[in-house]
């Protein structure tokens, strides 16, 4: 790796912030692709998983979230886990969805669950929004093993500020 990659201006480690906001397929991909790529190019990656993004990081066996009524059907309409991310447009009642992993197989790009675990061991650090977590009514009993303590909007744009490299996904 050249120094440029490697160390800002002031010597250290460059740093990337990432948001993910959205569960769909085509959103999720470039998040663990870019910031799998990115800690394995040297940098400090941190991705905060708000809104609909949230549920990547939930567990993929777990399907009813929540405390109430509302928080139960929002699981059922957007069920967590990498196994059901679907794409946002050519979806197609799944058969886009199913299209684009077989392409994605057969030219072996890895999946969003290999990515994300990818990213994990590399360092990547995946930050819950607790904000989201209390509006969804989700726990950290919830997510995968490994997934950082939850933090709000203004401990991500701290790390945002300190970043060479912010991404809205």
């Amino acid at each position: 790796m050249s120094d440029d990659i490697e160390a800002n201006d002031f010597g250290k480690a460059k740093k990337m912030a990432m948001i993910c906001w959205s569960s769909d397929l085509d959103r999720v991909w470039p998040v663990l692709i870019l910031a799998s790529t990115a800690a394995a190019s040297g940098l400090e990656v941190d991705v905060f998983f708000t809104f609909w993004g949230l549920r990547v990081l939930q567990k993929n066996e777990i399907r009813v979230t929540g405390k109430n009524w509302m928080q139960k059907a929002e699981s059922l309409v957007d069920p967590g886990g990498t196994d059901h991310l679907k794409l946002g447009k050519i979806h197609f009642g799944g058969a886009g969805t199913k299209m684009i992993k077989m392409l994605a197989n057969e030219y072996k790009v890895a999946s969003p669950k290999e990515l994300l675990e990818m990213a994990q061991d590399l360092g990547v650090r995946m930050h819950p929004c607790q904000m989201t977590m209390d509006l969804y009514g989700l726990s950290k009993d919830d997510f995968i093993d490994g997934v950082s303590i939850p933090i709000g909007a203004a401990s991500f744009i701290d790390m945002a500020a300190d970043a060479d490299i912010t991404l809205f996904i």
